[in-house]
Formats: structure tokens, sequence, C-alpha cells
């Protein structure tokens, strides 16, 4: 019982750091050429475990999802990851299952699986990846080099609205990378 006690009485010591790891993203970014202003910053988690900070990158803030997601502007996501317990199999899965949620126009799979080719290179703790959105395609960028480019404002917003759709990857994030 008493090890039980120690265990929670450390794990909420800790909780105060969890809100200094998002505090890294800059409230303005260059990508691809286009400053772009911090919309909103969030931690992904899952049963207590941080998974990955994320930030949402737009030219002009708002707490609209649907209209982050229409807009065919310069829009930005940054993952740094922040745990080692992602893996390439488990990245592959969670994005077919954020695709999923997202959006269920087949015509988006080819980008969907050049995608998943990025995470097949190994994923480990402090890796930063870039979904950057320039009309009308995404280039994924990881640690600071291109990785892959995909054609198309559709793919832009089954991407994006993993994290800010109907059914996003956790409701919280949504609403940090919101600014709620």
């Amino acid at each position: 019982m008493r090890t039980l006690l120690k265990f929670w009485l450390a794990l909420l010591c800790l909780l105060p750091l969890v809100g200094d790891a998002a505090d890294a993203f800059p409230t303005q970014q260059t990508f691809a050429g286009q400053a772009l202003n911090l919309n909103g910053k969030g931690i992904r988690t899952k049963a207590f475990f941080n998974l990955y900070t994320a930030g949402l990158y737009v030219q002009e803030k708002s707490t609209d999802a649907a209209v982050i997601l229409a807009a065919n502007q310069p829009t930005a996501m940054r993952l740094e990851i922040t745990s080692g317990m992602i893996t390439s199999e488990k990245m592959e899965a969670a994005v077919r299952e954020g695709f999923k949620q997202s959006s269920s126009d087949p015509a988006l799979q080819p980008g969907i699986e050049q995608l998943i080719t990025v995470f097949k290179e190994a994923i480990k703790e402090g890796d930063v990846y870039d979904f950057v959105y320039t009309p009308a395609k995404v280039v994924i960028i990881k640690n600071g080099k291109p990785s892959a480019t995909i054609a198309g404002n559709d793919f832009k917003q089954a991407l994006f609205g993993i994290w800010l759709g109907e059914n996003p990857v956790q409701a919280s994030l949504k609403k940090a990378l919101l600014g709620r």
C-alpha cells in the first residue's frame, strides 16, 4: 500500500512538468519560407504517458477547426516526439486509424502509404516532424530534412483532420491546438 501511495505522489509531482514540454514552441516559425503564427500547442497523451508535443501554425489565428481545415493557405503541424514508446509500427497503426477517423475517401490511400514510408525509418525520442502545407501540397520534414511531398488540399484536410477533425485523436489536444 505504501509503495502504491509513493508511486501516485511521485506521479503528481511530475504533473507540473507536463505543461512545460509544450512551451518550447516559438510563437512564430518559418516553414517553407512562410512565417506562420502558433495557433495552439498541446501534448498527446495515452494512458498517462506523454507521446509527443504538437504545435499548429497558421497565417491567421482561429479557434474554428473547420476554417483551418478548409483554408487553402500555408499551415503547419509540428510534432516533437517525447516518448521512446513510439515505434514505427505504432506510428503506422496510429496514422491508419487517424485517417480512418478523419476521412473515408479511398483516393487518399496513395498519399497515406507515402506518408507511412516516412515513418518506416526508426523513430526516437527527440525526433521532430513538420507537416507543412503550401497550397497544393504537403511536405513532410523529419528533423529538418524533407522526407516526402504529397499533393492535394484534400490530403491536407484529412491529415490535419487527424488532430482537428470531427473525431480527433484526442479531444483535449484539439482544444489546445485551437488555442482554447
